[in-house]
């Protein structure tokens, strides 16, 4: 019985994996050369600099009321010392909350991710998907990104065709 499973298997089984077509993008290559996307990332990258100098000075004014307060603190009566601990517990937690704000899981950051990047990746995706449908491709993978993809032939690279179908050129 054996024998005859494995025959079947030989005789049928690859011609199902023979048949499938697959091919691969890579999404850096796609997004460099998409205005929009080059020009939303600088929008991104700007906006993550000003907030992030933002919370590194609050840290540096942190530091100096930390700093101020280790110097001080034997010379001060213990109420004094007892208002400055809170202050700098205050500071420690307001420079907390605004990282988490900004960069948090649901922070500005994301949101504004969302909001700029995510619909040009829908509209890679969208053209990526419309290419292999005509194509008939079963497989499309992405070899940006950290991907497993270890090796792949450049004919099976499918990325000026979704520019095309995106109605851009490649570089």
């Amino acid at each position: 019985m054996k024998p005859l499973v494995l025959i079947a298997f030989l005789l049928f089984g690859t011609g199902f994996v023979i048949s499938q077509k697959y091919a691969y993008i890579d999404s850096d290559y796609i997004l460099k050369n998409v205005p929009a996307y080059t020009e939303a990332k600088e929008k991104l990258d700007k906006l993550a600099d000003r907030w992030t100098k933002e919370i590194e000075q609050r840290y540096e004014i942190l530091t100096q009321k930390k700093d101020n307060f280790a110097r001080e603190e034997v010379l001060l009566p213990k109420e004094e010392k007892k208002k400055r601990e809170e202050e700098i517990k205050q500071l420690e937690l307001e420079a907390m909350q605004m990282q988490k704000l900004r960069f948090g899981v649901n922070g500005d950051y994301f949101q504004k991710r969302q909001e700029l990047i995510k619909p040009i990746q829908d509209e890679v995706y969208d053209a990526m998907q419309k290419v292999a449908s005509k194509r008939s491709y079963s497989f499309v993978f992405d070899k940006a990104n950290q991907s497993n993809l270890v090796y792949a032939d450049s004919k099976y690279d499918i990325s000026s065709s979704v520019l095309k179908e995106m109605g851009l050129s490649a570089e």
